[in-house]
């Protein structure tokens, strides 16, 4: 097994096999000193995972243990702050500047050499028809309780599916392609430092998360994009049944399940990102800031 060091380094060598990453562009992507990434260099190189500044098969081999096999996209929702645009297209198929906001982060997942990807569709379903155009690969997850109560709804449905996966709100509008990568370490949400934020606020010590509140300062934002390791994807499968059957369970937010009710059953990670990662989009004022066609 990797020490996270080690993987930070092949996983970002791996992804960057055609750019040749120097050792100094590592240090600023990693975080780590220069000194540090040449130690671990020194290290990977003893090893057998590099020589040349290349990777070697043996190297390639250990990083399928933390491949990302596949995306969950959960779509279901009305998008009832961008009403009257969301009474005839689901919030994901809404186009800004030509673009549907899905597909900034679809393109992504392909660019990451993820092979699956996963929609849990329920308001207007038939609209998602039209990414098959372009995307033939794509499999639809039918969410028929998504009227009936929140989006915990749309993760029972996919429950057998989260091992070493990603779930992702289908309305972020991505920017930085880079965030969705094709090797995770551990299982981890991304999270957006800031003062004060009105949305979750993710808590943390040394890394791991250790709270989640509606509103709060000097925490992370939290993006909706989270990735789940084999463990702790069969974990959250079974955890979201449990919630489901609890009294007021269907009117649950899925992430409530991992972030409080069984908070104690999960290590997870921060993985730190910027504003500038993503457009935030929620409601129609902020979408007609974005683009002008919609002021006609």
């Amino acid at each position: 097994m990797l020490t996270e060091k080690q993987f930070d380094v092949l996983s970002l060598m791996a992804e960057n096999q055609d750019k040749k990453i120097s050792q100094r562009e590592m240090s600023k992507s990693t975080g780590y000193s220069l000194g540090t990434i040449n130690s671990i260099i020194t290290n990977l190189e003893e090893l057998g995972f590099i020589a040349d500044k290349k990777l070697l098969p043996k190297a390639i081999d250990e990083l399928e243990a933390y491949r990302v096999k596949r995306m969950i996209f959960v779509a279901a929702g009305v998008g009832v702050r961008m009403l009257p645009i969301t009474l005839n297209t689901p919030k994901p198929l809404v186009r800004i500047k030509g673009v549907r906001i899905i597909d900034t982060m679809i393109d992504a997942a392909i660019e990451a050499g993820i092979e699956e990807i996963y929609i849990v569709r329920g308001y207007l379903s038939e609209q998602f028809d039209q990414l098959l155009y372009k995307y033939p690969f794509i499999k639809f997850i039918e969410n028929p309780e998504y009227n009936e109560g929140n989006n915990i709804c749309s993760l029972l449905y996919a429950a057998d599916l989260l091992e070493n996966s990603y779930i992702c709100e289908a309305d972020i509008f991505l920017k930085n392609k880079s965030l969705i990568r094709k090797y995770q370490y551990k299982s981890n949400y991304c999270g957006i430092k800031c003062e004060q934020t009105d949305d979750w606020c993710l808590s943390e010590a040394k890394g791991i998360i250790t709270g989640v509140t509606v509103g709060g300062t000097n925490g992370y934002r939290m993006l909706g994009i989270s990735y789940w390791n084999k463990k702790d994807g069969t974990k959250l499968a079974e955890c979201i049944k449990k919630a489901y059957k609890m009294p007021g369970g269907k009117e649950r937010y899925w992430d409530s399940v991992p972030l409080t009710l069984f908070s104690d059953e999960f290590e997870l990670t921060i993985r730190k990102c910027e504003f500038s990662d993503f457009e935030e989009i929620d409601t129609l004022s902020e979408l007609k800031k974005v683009d002008s066609v919609y002021n006609l």
